[in-house]
């Protein structure tokens, strides 16, 4: 699933094209993904002006005209593509089926934004933007890592109530906002935390150092243009490659980068996911 390195590098490649523009038309292809589209929404889209675009969690939020907020979440296999009519003709990208192009936008430049997502995991909606905070899906969600209200001082406070271990403590998205498996175990390999260790029991300095290590961490990745695995691309058809500077995830067996440590990575569960970590660098 794209977390929010991913989430970010999509919002980033298609505000510049979004941004000021106007729907000609929407072209909604099936009824449903996750959950039912909204109800007429091609209709409540037709010639509505894009005033803004920006992210909660790991999800992109279209600001209307008339007070409505259009809500993008890309699950699992979701990818948003931006494509320009050339001669009459829209070029995509060959990497995707376009069966599974079952929403776009069709804008008034000429332009294209195309939902596509193989197995249907993502979320679009439409919500009045005065409210969206308390809507269901984000009413929730904790702090932005990347902001500054995810800091030492709320961190520690907040994982001296978790009565569980750090990793499930840190992919909860009532503690912090869009952190997911990934970098989470990446994370917590660079503070020499081990994924096993309960939040509880962790000492102030050990959560304290989390802070800046997960910001970043994010800002790589981000400026990596994310992590391509499985399905993920950003907007322009394109792969992330912060996959290549993992330290641990995905590396069982593999030696430690660490200097001096000749132990491997290993592999357990959690909570029905894997944790990637080294037992002789991660107390």
């Amino acid at each position: 699933m794209p977390e929010l390195p991913e989430v970010e590098t999509v919002l980033r490649g298609i505000s510049p094209i979004l941004e000021g523009n106007q729907i000609d038309y929407a072209q909604v292809n099936r009824p449903d993904l996750r959950r039912p589209f909204p109800n007429n929404l091609a209709k409540r889209l037709k010639n509505r002006k894009i005033n803004f675009l920006h992210r909660r969690s790991k999800y992109i939020l279209i600001d209307l005209s008339e007070g409505e907020t259009l809500i993008m979440h890309l699950g699992m296999s979701g990818r948003i593509m931006i494509s320009r009519k050339v001669a009459g003709t829209f070029h995509h990208n060959t990497t995707r089926s376009q069966k599974h192009d079952h929403f776009i936008l069709h804008l008034k430049d000429n332009h294209q934004l195309t939902f596509n997502d193989p197995r249907r995991f993502g979320i679009i909606d439409l919500l009045t933007t005065e409210t969206l905070e308390l809507s269901g899906m984000l009413s929730q969600i904790g702090p932005e890592p990347l902001s500054n209200r995810f800091n030492e001082a709320y961190f520690v406070s907040t994982m001296r109530l978790k009565k569980t271990n750090i990793k499930s403590a840190l992919l909860d998205q009532r503690v912090v906002a869009g952190l997911g498996n990934i970098y989470v175990c990446e994370a917590l390999f660079r503070a020499g935390i081990s994924p096993k260790r309960q939040a509880t029991h962790i000492s102030q300095k050990k959560l304290s150092s989390l802070v800046p290590i997960i910001k970043e961490i994010l800002l790589e990745a981000i400026s990596s243009g994310g992590s391509s695995l499985r399905d993920f691309r950003n907007a322009s058809g394109d792969l992330g490659y912060f996959q290549h500077s993992f330290d641990v995830y995905g590396r069982e067996d593999q030696d430690c980068y660490n200097t001096g440590c000749d132990s491997k990575i290993e592999r357990i569960r959690q909570a029905g996911r894997s944790s990637f970590y080294c037992s002789n660098c991660q107390r």
